[in-house]
């Protein structure tokens, strides 16, 4: 017992000190934002590697602390007196405008403050944080349905609950890769058809692989950061092939088609469907997981309260950092199949190479991060890999 409270304490200091350090940073940020740095992507990155490993562990250490700590109890007790069915919600909707809150002063400084030092973005303060208000409410939302479903399958088959779970997860991950493309990221950005002469161009690209009527999309990325990118969204008549107008604007016609390529490559090999079976089974084990580390006595005494669901969202958490490693060689994997698309589908793996230089220049991107970051936090293998793959294809 002492352990145990000697633990969470220990995850709540991390938590509580992590969080005072960044509203002192965030609030000397707002008052008097820092001066512009040189556009080094060594001393980019290296920040950026140092502010995500901090924020993963307190994120893990935080939430774990206050699952098994004296808030939680006190928020799922104010809770008793609504409907059985409708405590989860009333539990994660005010937790995840909180958890917001909270998180507000170090978001602002990791997504906000050091972009506009480093020169990679020049949106307005104000519209940073509309655009973090749209999703802390999207998120309070999406925590109350999913508590409430999971809270629904815990108190209904308190023995099956991970089985029925699992297969509930099926239809919600392919639901929201319908719901997403369509009505969420229309929230935050605009996004208009690709036209001329580089439509044309893209689009008898993707006809060669049957896949003309694709959406081939143009999204005002530079209305939030410099960088350059492109990504595939969707499923069926929703897969949409998106441009960010910073890349449109910034590379070659040619080096556009390689990276466009790529993420036709993406959606040829059907990857949408492939993460959405990873992630099926994914939380089909976490959720076994979770179910096997709480004791039998807290499932039966907390069997229709929130207070149990969200001590196994804590267990999924914890669990889900043994199996970082094994679902990013899973991410690079694919992004390595869609290099040799592109690189087959082009025939000018020169093109991949100059637009991945570009891509790292532009974005101030790792070019060879160090190994333990590659294995727990890349989901795209190293540019200095990919260009040296593409440079010995030519």
């Amino acid at each position: 017992m002492k352990t145990r409270t000697l633990l969470l304490g220990l995850g709540a200091g991390i938590a509580a000190g992590y969080g005072v350090l960044r509203t002192v940073e965030a609030l000397a940020e707002w008052r008097d934002p820092s001066p512009a740095r040189d556009k080094d992507a060594v001393a980019y990155a290296t920040i950026r590697r140092r502010l995500e490993v901090a924020d993963t562990a307190r994120a893990m250490a935080g939430f774990v602390a206050f699952a098994y700590g004296p808030l939680a109890a006190q928020l799922d007790r104010a809770t008793q007196r609504a409907p059985v069915w409708l405590r989860p919600a009333l539990f994660f909707a005010p937790l995840s405008v909180l958890g917001a809150v909270a998180d507000l002063p170090a978001s602002f400084v990791q997504g906000y403050t050091l972009e506009r030092r480093f020169g990679l973005s020049d949106q307005p303060r104000q519209a940073w944080l509309v655009d973090y208000a749209k999703s802390a409410l999207i998120g309070a939302a999406l925590s109350a349905f999913l508590g409430t479903l999971l809270g629904t399958a815990v108190r209904r088959a308190p023995r099956r609950w991970p089985w029925l779970a699992g297969a509930g997860t099926l239809p919600l991950f392919v639901a929201a890769n319908v719901i997403v493309p369509l009505y969420v990221l229309p929230l935050f950005n605009k996004f208009e058809p690709v036209i001329g002469s580089l439509e044309m161009r893209l689009r008898a690209l993707a006809a060669r692989f049957g896949v003309g009527d694709a959406a081939i999309l143009r999204m005002d990325m530079s209305r939030q950061t410099r960088k350059a990118n492109a990504f595939v969204t969707g499923i069926g008549r929703t897969h949409r092939i998106v441009l960010g107008d910073t890349l449109i604007e910034h590379f070659p016609e040619n080096e556009t088609e390689f990276v466009v390529a790529h993420e036709l490559g993406h959606y040829v090999n059907k990857d949408t469907w492939r993460m959405i079976a990873l992630g099926e089974l994914l939380a089909l084990t976490l959720f076994l997981i979770a179910n096997a580390a709480a004791s039998r006595e807290e499932r039966e005494r907390l069997r229709d309260r929130p207070l149990l669901i969200v001590r196994i969202y804590a267990l999924m958490l914890v669990a889900t950092q043994a199996l970082r490693p094994l679902l990013f060689a899973f991410s690079r994997s694919r992004e390595w199949a869609a290099d040799r698309f592109a690189t087959a589908a082009t025939r000018d793996p020169q093109a991949g190479a100059a637009a991945f230089r570009r891509l790292r220049d532009q974005n101030l991107a790792d070019e060879d991060p160090p190994a333990w970051y590659e294995l727990f936090f890349a989901s795209h293998p190293s540019l200095r890999a990919r260009i040296a793959a593409l440079e010995e294809s030519s």
